[in-house]
């Protein structure tokens, strides 16, 4: 990895909605300036339905998306690692970046109850591509 491109994951519970609209919007804005991953402490068997709906209703499909586990080994490779609610699940190593994002979990819930989750995602994003990017 170089070091002009930061290595971020994004770690729920089941990899499924949060982790899988903060990839892809990062993904999506940086423009592939920063590496992006994404997975599940207990991974759902596909994409919550309603998130796919409410990232199409921004321009950006995630219908290919499938739920990863979370690994050791991709926490080590990461640079940040930003949780939403897999509480310790997560494993922890000295000299990573911890930030812990509480958001509403989008799991059962219609494109109606996503979309804010989605637009405070977006937000969330785009304060840390400033952080990761300085000057971009």
């Amino acid at each position: 990895m170089s070091p002009s491109r930061p290595t971020v994951l994004f770690v729920c519970v089941h990899n499924a909605g949060r982790s899988q609209m903060a990839a892809a919007f990062l993904s999506h804005l940086a423009q592939g300036r920063v590496e992006v991953r994404s997975a599940g402490s207990a991974p759902a068997d596909a994409v919550n339905p309603a998130v796919v709906e409410a990232m199409n209703e921004v321009g950006i499909d995630i219908s290919a998306q499938i739920p990863k586990v979370l690994t050791t080994e991709a926490v080590r490779a990461s640079d940040v690692v930003i949780t939403m609610g897999c509480g310790d699940a997560c494993p922890c190593f000295p000299g990573k970046r911890y930030l812990d994002w509480q958001l509403d979990d989008p799991a059962g819930q219609g494109v109606e109850a996503v979309r804010p989750i989605r637009d405070e995602i977006e937000v969330r994003i785009l304060g840390l591509i400033g952080e990761l990017l300085p000057g971009s």
